[in-house]
């Protein structure tokens, strides 16, 4: 299945992410049924990324965005450990350290772009500049009409240079988040993800979604689309998003390069070194 039609936030359209079931599971029965396809997928993007790395043309970004509890950490845990982690980097923004305060907002992501035959995971991201301002009104809407301008400025040179774009706003429901809360609670090895902040942002939770829908609005574009993942189910999640990476690397017409070397000499090499050790 090809989920990038149905889930992809088609340009110039307005977005209504309350309108979207988080619970959707596109008819999957289960965890099991659905695990045959993911494992299907994974592998498909581990000979994807090797063609990538030995190609060496282009690189890929991929963003992750939600709430609090949304699945980020899920996500890179069960589908981007398909990649080799030697061509991998993942990069989580925090709150931003008072160096990279005194510089623009896009100061501190550009070092994160991937080069030439990589792949980069943000956890979190660029977005979280104009998100987390307008929600707690520290930037005006002009503010972050103009973010959303340098955001596409900067994703556009990314793309110009080589860099495949995907974008994932992982969508879960209030209800759900609490019962992740909850779970987190309940679980001494998950304790120390608890922070004040996470019951705090859910008095702003429909502040946040007009935000994402409004980031989603200005910022989908072709190079670089949004696509909306129903993530009540961790397990649908995994295999939407991962099939949405496995076919848009495959549609990059990635091939391996020639070798460097003469395999003719190199093989005659071999065989006569073989000839005297007898193997």
């Amino acid at each position: 299945m090809d989920y990038r039609k149905q889930m992809i936030v088609q340009p110039n359209r307005k977005v209504r992410i309350r309108d979207i079931d988080p619970g959707f599971k596109d008819g999957q029965e289960s965890r099991e049924t659905a695990q045959i396809e993911l494992d299907r997928h994974l592998k498909r993007m581990a000979d994807f990324q090797a063609l990538l790395w030995a190609e060496r043309k282009r690189s890929v970004l991929i963003v992750l965005q939600a709430l609090d509890a949304g699945g980020k950490d899920g996500t890179i845990n069960h589908v981007f450990t398909a990649f080799n982690a030697q061509g991998t980097r993942v990069t989580s923004f925090k709150h931003p350290t008072q160096a990279e305060q005194d510089h623009d907002f896009l100061w501190r992501v550009h070092p994160h772009a991937p080069g030439k035959g990589e792949i980069a995971i943000f956890n979190r991201s660029h977005y979280e500049d104009v998100l987390f301002a307008r929600v707690h009104g520290l930037a005006d809407k002009d503010t972050c009409k103009r973010r959303y301008e340098h955001i596409r400025g900067f994703e556009s040179g990314l793309a110009e240079s080589g860099t495949c774009i995907m974008k994932f706003f992982l969508h879960i429901s209030k209800e759900e988040q609490l019962a992740r809360f909850r779970a987190r609670l309940e679980d001494p090895g998950r304790n120390w993800k608890i922070s004040d902040s996470d019951y705090a942002e859910r008095e702003h939770w429909d502040d946040y979604i007009k935000a994402f829908e409004r980031a989603l609005e200005a910022t989908s574009v072709p190079h670089a689309p949004w696509y909306i993942i129903p993530s009540n189910h961790k397990w649908f999640r995994n295999l939407a998003i991962a099939a949405i990476v496995a076919n848009t690397m495959d549609e990059l017409g990635m091939s391996y390069p020639p070798p460097a070397v003469d395999l003719a000499d190199i093989r005659r090499r071999y065989h006569a070194e073989a000839a005297r050790t007898g193997e």
